[in-house]
C-alpha cells in the first residue's frame, strides 16, 4: 500500500521569498558574474506559466492539483515584454542560453510572440542566444512550425516510457504516448533540432522502459537523456528507495549497445554523455548518444551556471531552492534597467547553493533548514 502523506498546500510561494533590492553598491554588467563559489551565470530557465495538462506523479500529483486548484491569474504573470527586458538584462550578465519552461509552456497563449522577442537578444559578444523549450510534446504538433518561424532553435520533449499504458498512468490524464511521437515528427520536420528526450526513471514505475526507449532512439538523431527521480519540493512523496542511480541505466543500455563515454560539451553541463559504439568500439555518430543526469547520486553543483524565473517573477538560484527573490516589484515600479541589472547581480554574487552536494554528504533529509520547504518542480520547471 502506498502511505505517502502529500501536504495540501499552496505549492507554487516559497515562504522566504524576498523582495529584490536594489543594492546600495551598484553591481554593473560586465558580461561576467560569479557567485560566491566562484560559478558564473551562464543559463537562465524561465517559466512562463503554472499551468500544466499533466498530473505525473513526480512533479503535479492529483492529490494536491486537482480539479479545483487555483492557478495564478493572468495579471499576475510577467508579461512577454517584462520576460523579455529581464532576459536581456541577463545577458548583459554573461547568460548564454535560455530555456522556455513551464508548467507547461505550449499552454501560453501565443507562446511564439515571446519566442521571437527573445530570439532578437544578443550576448555579450554580439551573439544570438541558445534558445531551447522544454514540453511534454502534447501540443507540439500543433506549433512546432510556428516555434521554428518565430526563431526558436530546439525542443526538449519529456517521455516516460513507450508502453502506452505506462505512460498514461504515468501522465494521469490518460494521454496517449502515440500523440508525443507525433509532437516529435513535427519539430523534427520543422527544424527544432537536435531534439532531446528526457525520460524520468523511477524504480518499481518505468524502469522497465529504459530499453526500449533506447532501441527506439538509437539511430535516430534524437538524444535520449535518463534523469534520476528527484526530491523536488514537498508534494511527490519521493523516497530513496525509488531513485535508480544512473550508473544502473547505463550498465543495462551497455549490455545490450556497448556504449563509450563522451567528454562534455561545456562547463555546467548537467548530462554526462555516452555514444553508441561501432564494431572497433569508437564512437559512431551515425548512432547517436543517450545522456544520463545524476543529480541524486553524482551531484554537479560545483559547476551549476542556472538560474532560474518563475512564471510571475521570482529569481530561484538553485531547482531545490525554499526561497526566491521577487524582481516583478522592481519591474513594475519603474525601476531603471540599471538598477534592475544591479539587483541581479548583487542577488548572484550572494549565491552559495550546493543543495545536492549536502544531501550526498549527509543523507537525503539533512540538506535544507528543519522546516524548509522547497518549490515546486511545476512552479520553476526542471
Amino acid at each position: 500500500m502506498d502511505k505517502r502523506v502529500i501536504p495540501l498546500l499552496d505549492v507554487r510561494q516559497a515562504p522566504q521569498a524576498l523582495r529584490a533590492r536594489v543594492p546600495a553598491h551598484t553591481v554593473a554588467p560586465t558580461g561576467l558574474l560569479l557567485d560566491r563559489l566562484g560559478r558564473p551565470l551562464t543559463d537562465l530557465r524561465i517559466s512562463v506559466t503554472d499551468r500544466f495538462n499533466f498530473r505525473c506523479s513526480y512533479c503535479m500529483p492529483k492529490e494536491v492539483f486537482d480539479k479545483d486548484y487555483p492557478y495564478l491569474p493572468h495579471r499576475d504573470l510577467l508579461s512577454f515584454e517584462e520576460i523579455t527586458r529581464v532576459a536581456r538584462l541577463f545577458a548583459a550578465h554573461g547568460v548564454r542560453k535560455l530555456r522556455l519552461t513551464g508548467g507547461e509552456p505550449l499552454l501560453r497563449k501565443n507562446i511564439e510572440n515571446l519566442v521571437e522577442q527573445l530570439a532578437q537578444l544578443r550576448t555579450v559578444d554580439g551573439q544570438p542566444l541558445d534558445l531551447t523549450l522544454t514540453t511534454n510534446g502534447s501540443l507540439l504538433a500543433r506549433k512546432a512550425q510556428a516555434l521554428k518561424a518565430a526563431g526558436l532553435q530546439r525542443v526538449t520533449v519529456s517521455l516516460d516510457g513507450l508502453d502506452d499504458a505506462v505512460f498514461r498512468r504515468m501522465n494521469d490524464v490518460d494521454f496517449p504516448v502515440e500523440r508525443v511521437l507525433e509532437g516529435l515528427a513535427a519539430a523534427r520536420e520543422a527544424g527544432l533540432g537536435p531534439i532531446k528526450v528526457n525520460m524520468v526513471v523511477k524504480r518499481g514505475t518505468n524502469e522497465h522502459e529504459i530499453l526500449p526507449m533506447a532501441r527506439y532512439f538509437r539511430g535516430s538523431g534524437v538524444v535520449l537523456r535518463f534523469i534520476e527521480y528527484m526530491d523536488v519540493g514537498a508534494t511527490n512523496g519521493w523516497r530513496m528507495d525509488e531513485v535508480l542511480p544512473s550508473a544502473d541505466v547505463v550498465r543495462r543500455i551497455d549490455q545490450e549497445f556497448p556504449l563509450v563515454p563522451l567528454e562534455a560539451t561545456a562547463p555546467g553541463e548537467t548530462a554526462q554523455r555516452w555514444a553508441y559504439a561501432d564494431a572497433d568500439g569508437r564512437p559512431d555518430p551515425a548512432l547517436g548518444e543517450i545522456g544520463v543526469i545524476s543529480s541524486v547520486t553524482q551531484a554537479f553543483c560545483h559547476d551549476c551556471s542556472r538560474a532560474r524565473l518563475s512564471t510571475e517573477g521570482q529569481l530561484y538560484l538553485c531547482l531545490f531552492a525554499s526561497g526566491g527573490h521577487d524582481l516583478r516589484p522592481l519591474l513594475r515600479e519603474g525601476a531603471s534597467d540599471a538598477d534592475i541589472a544591479s539587483a541581479i547581480g548583487h542577488i548572484w554574487q550572494g549565491r552559495a547553493d550546493r543543495y545536492s552536494e549536502l544531501r550526498s554528504e549527509r543523507g537525503p533529509d539533512s540538506a535544507a533548514a528543519p522546516g524548509a520547504r522547497r518549490v515546486e518542480m511545476s512552479y520553476i520547471g526542471g
